[in-house]
């Protein structure tokens, strides 16, 4: 049997993971002398508080060798195999952590890990679909396989309320943030070959660039794949959010919408206000 892992980037709700009998490992946020494992023992709604207290980004880092040998070895010992996923590797050593845990414990014949080259729920999708792939009774290597081949084909991108958290994490300028700042700019973000990079810059209120943003992917949508579509989110007004389930409803491709509410590493980066709707394009 095939057990699915994930680092805690992967965004997917208490019920996703649940549903979908998935084991997550927990990254790391510091905040000062503080240490916390992200979705264990800290929120969002905290980690903003201390940052804008502090004018500064929390520092955030992998999970510990010794963590996730202590989540891998008593599934192995249960004769799972393991497909283990990972935040994109140029943005974390997470991946080389898992890599190092299945050498440590002489199961590298046993355990497959993908770098997913991507964040959030970008990673959620594919988490999903090696879920739904175990249920099935795929390998590991089949499920491997298959979802290295998706990877590519994953579309992320997120609409940046705020630059003043990218700024302070190194993200963007001082000069930049200030700059939208003045000008009202909301840049999107988007997850490219495993990086971040600006796409459109969006001008105006945050609740009008959000719907523009959303209508923009219109034709990327029309091509993804109808299994589900995520509308994940840092902290929005629910009328934002449902303005933006209404009009994904409205295109009448989708089986599935699903919400989902960015954890700590995630939202230490880009800041409350931030919204974004991945998919998996097939196209």
């Amino acid at each position: 049997m095939v057990k699915i892992l994930s680092d805690s980037t992967c965004d997917l709700s208490p019920d996703l993971i649940r549903d979908y009998n998935i084991t997550i490992i927990p990254l790391h946020i510091v905040l000062d002398e503080e240490e916390y494992e992200d979705g264990i023992n800290i929120t969002p709604d905290k980690i903003y508080e201390w940052s804008d207290a502090h004018q500064k980004t929390p520092r955030t880092s992998a999970p510990s060798l010794d963590r996730v040998i202590g989540i891998m070895e008593p599934l192995l010992k249960q004769e799972h195999d393991l497909v283990c996923f990972s935040i994109s590797g140029s943005m974390s050593s997470s991946c080389n952590v898992m890599q190092m845990a299945a050498a440590e414990l002489g199961m590298e014949d046993r355990v497959r890990i993908i770098d997913s080259r991507n964040l959030s729920t970008g990673i959620g999708l594919l988490v999903i679909e090696a879920a739904l792939m175990a249920r099935d009774h795929y390998s590991a290597d089949e499920i491997a396989v298959r979802i290295r081949e998706m990877i590519p084909q994953v579309r992320s991108s997120f609409v940046v309320d705020t630059m003043t958290y990218l700024r302070r994490g190194g993200r963007c300028s001082a000069v930049a943030a200030l700059a939208g700042s003045a000008l009202k700019i909301h840049p999107e973000i988007i997850v490219e070959g495993g990086s971040m990079k600006v796409g459109k810059k969006y001008r105006g209120s945050l609740d009008k660039v959000i719907v523009r943003y959303v209508r923009d992917l219109e034709g990327d949508l029309m091509q993804g794949k109808k299994d589900r579509v995520f509308i994940t989110h840092s902290g929005c007004r629910q009328e934002t959010i449902r303005k933006v389930r209404d009009y994904l409803s409205s295109l009448d491709h989708f089986q599935e919408i699903l919400e989902t509410r960015a954890g700590g590493v995630i939202s230490s980066h880009c800041g409350p206000g931030t919204l974004g709707v991945l998919f998996i394009h097939e196209g």
